[in-house]
């Protein structure tokens, strides 16, 4: 595969979406979580994709219940907790795994474009990571609310750690629209 574009995933009702529908936008993937301590970012995604929406960008969620159980519900759930609690307009897939053999072909792919960064940006929160995930690969999404930028073409452009708010990628964000506005 050469590009995001090239993958299809599920739906929370079951249908398949190719990717290739969002093809020509900039995207921000991220696996999401309904009883995280980061999931009051569901705010600032939702913010992004009111503020850059008519512009290009997509926000596309991706549940995930591979960290300590923090998506224990059903798709359906899932879609009711995000529509009620944070008033969510971007499309939020089925729950997939990230990780691991079971992992989503989507996400094995965002992870082989855009290791990790484990630096010293992000001090503490790692720290506490790798005491609860000492197996993890440096590649492996490490927490709910790892985030990919995608350019237009499907191109990984960056990840984000879980820490990073979305309000913060606005800036790299605004960077691949007015680029693509250029091109045309």
């Amino acid at each position: 595969m050469s590009g995001v574009f090239d993958f299809e995933v599920q739906a929370a009702d079951g249908t398949s979406v190719p990717l290739a529908n969002y093809a020509g936008k900039v995207l921000l993937i991220v696996n999401v979580a309904s009883k995280c301590g980061m999931t009051p970012q569901y705010e600032g995604l939702e913010a992004l994709h009111r503020q850059y929406g008519d512009r290009g960008l997509e926000v596309l969620g991706f549940p995930s219940n591979q960290f300590f159980g923090q998506e224990p519900g059903t798709d359906a759930e899932i879609q009711d907790f995000c529509k009620t609690t944070y008033d969510v307009s971007f499309p939020v897939f089925a729950k997939i795994d990230v990780n691991g053999p079971d992992a989503d072909p989507l996400f094995a792919f965002l992870r082989s474009q855009a290791p990790g960064d484990f630096g010293p940006a992000y001090g503490g929160f790692y720290e506490s990571i790798s005491k609860a995930m000492p197996d993890a690969a440096p590649s492996d999404v490490h927490w709910n609310f790892t985030k990919f930028l995608i350019d237009p073409e499907g191109r990984v452009v960056r990840r984000y750690e879980p820490p990073t708010q979305p309000g913060d990628i606005a800036p790299d964000i605004e960077a691949l629209l007015s680029a693509q506005l250029l091109q045309r």
